[in-house]
């Protein structure tokens, strides 16, 4: 029987064309499998929406890149409502279920944690976007679904355009549950940082910016990738978002952005399937295996 289960999706598993965007997928994989394997664990490597995968015939499923579910969210959650009867995942089907929606900032905001102000505008929501700002006194807005990733259908819109976006506004969140949020305005000078934490402790972080005259910091986008050190109080703040959880994640990210004064702010938690640079510290792939292996 299989240990664990790397997870991840179609485009990534066994590609014909290795982009040096899938070698950084595939190098990370690796120093997982090896990771694993170092702690004596049987690792198998499989896509989540593979039709003839034994489930049952592994003891756990680290969700990695399976990163085309929002995009096919009932599919995958349908798939979700199943595995989950065969075996582990981890993280837990509750941390998964919790946080696939940006709902879970209201609750994280409620449990002390500072994060960035959203006005959470669900289906059917008839406020005008000009309202919501107004009630909020924000100018320029950023408005994202609440179950996305990679900056799908994230638009930034100034002050002097929500006029015009009225109707963009109302036809996406017809579709879906939408999130308006206050456009830091840092992002373009300082970007977003990522600072990783397994099993509770931080290891490792980066700094990603958003290429000239976009806000999007995703490489998708043509954002980058940068070395960086984060102060004491940003490491706490990270170890303390994930001990609000209600159950330890094993593994996760939390992205922060700071304002005009350099206060920092939640922007995301990421636990369900984070991109985590363990390129950058292999070394981290260790602790995630140890972290796995106690659980198993």
């Amino acid at each position: 029987m299989t240990d664990i289960t790397l997870l991840t999706c179609r485009a990534y598993y066994k590609p014909d064309n290795v982009t040096p965007y899938i070698q950084n997928i595939l190098l990370e994989q690796e120093l997982l499998k090896s990771a694993f394997e170092a702690q004596g664990l049987k690792v198998d490597i499989t896509y989540w929406d593979n039709p003839t995968y034994e489930w049952q015939e592994t003891k756990s499923v680290l969700f990695r890149t399976i990163w085309d579910y929002f995009e096919r969210f009932n599919e995958f959650w349908e798939w979700l409502e199943q595995v989950k009867t065969k075996t582990r995942l981890i993280n837990s089907y509750e941390l998964i279920k919790w946080n696939i929606d940006k709902h879970y900032l209201k609750d994280i905001s409620s449990w002390g944690i500072e994060t960035v102000p959203t006005y959470f505008a669900d289906k059917g929501c008839n406020m005008k976007l000009h309202e919501i700002a107004k009630r909020n006194q924000w100018k320029d807005l950023v408005i994202k679904p609440a179950i996305s990733a990679s900056a799908f259908k994230t638009y930034k819109i100034l002050a002097n355009e929500i006029q015009v976006n009225e109707k963009l506004f109302n036809s996406l969140v017809q579709e879906r549950n939408m999130l308006v949020q206050p456009y830091f305005e840092t992002i373009t000078q300082l970007g977003e940082a990522s600072l990783m934490v397994f099993d509770g402790k931080f290891t490792h972080a980066i700094l990603k910016k958003a290429q000239p005259g976009d806000f999007r910091v995703q490489d998708d986008f043509g954002g980058t990738v940068h070395n960086y050190i984060p102060t004491k109080a940003e490491i706490n703040f990270a170890e303390k978002v994930f001990e609000t959880c209600k159950t330890k994640p094993v593994y996760g990210r939390v992205d922060i952005v700071w304002d005009n004064d350099k206060n920092f702010y939640l922007s995301e938690l990421e636990i369900i399937e984070p991109e985590l640079w363990i390129r950058n510290y292999p070394k981290c792939a260790e602790r995630i295996a140890e972290a796995v292996d106690k659980i198993l």
